[in-house]
C-alpha cells in the first residue's frame, strides 16, 4: 500500500464521515470522521454488494457515496447501543 492510497482512503473517509455526522448528528472530530468513513465504505461496500445494488456513478464520487451510506449505517447503529 501507497502513501498515496492511505491518503485517498483518508480523503474518501474524511468526506464520507463528516457528511454522515452531518445528516445523522454526533461530530465526532476529524479522526473521528475518517475512521468512520473508512469503516463505513467496508460496511457500504458489504451492503451493496449482498443487496446487488450498483452505484449510480463511478470514480472517487462513487466511492464517496457507497463510503457515506456505509457511514449513515454505522452511526445509526452506534446511536441505538449508546442509548
Amino acid at each position: 500500500m501507497t502513501v498515496e492510497t492511505l491518503i485517498v482512503w483518508a480523503v474518501v473517509g474524511l468526506i464520507a464521515g463528516w457528511l454522515a455526522s452531518a445528516v445523522v448528528g454526533g461530530a465526532l472530530g476529524i479522526v473521528g470522521d475518517i475512521v468512520v468513513g473508512v469503516v463505513g465504505a467496508f460496511i457500504g461496500g458489504f451492503v451493496f454488494r449482498q443487496l446487488h445494488i450498483s452505484v449510480p456513478f463511478g470514480g472517487l464520487p462513487g466511492t464517496i457515496f457507497v463510503a457515506f451510506i456505509g457511514a449513515v449505517i454505522l452511526l445509526a447503529l452506534l446511536r441505538l447501543f449508546r442509548r
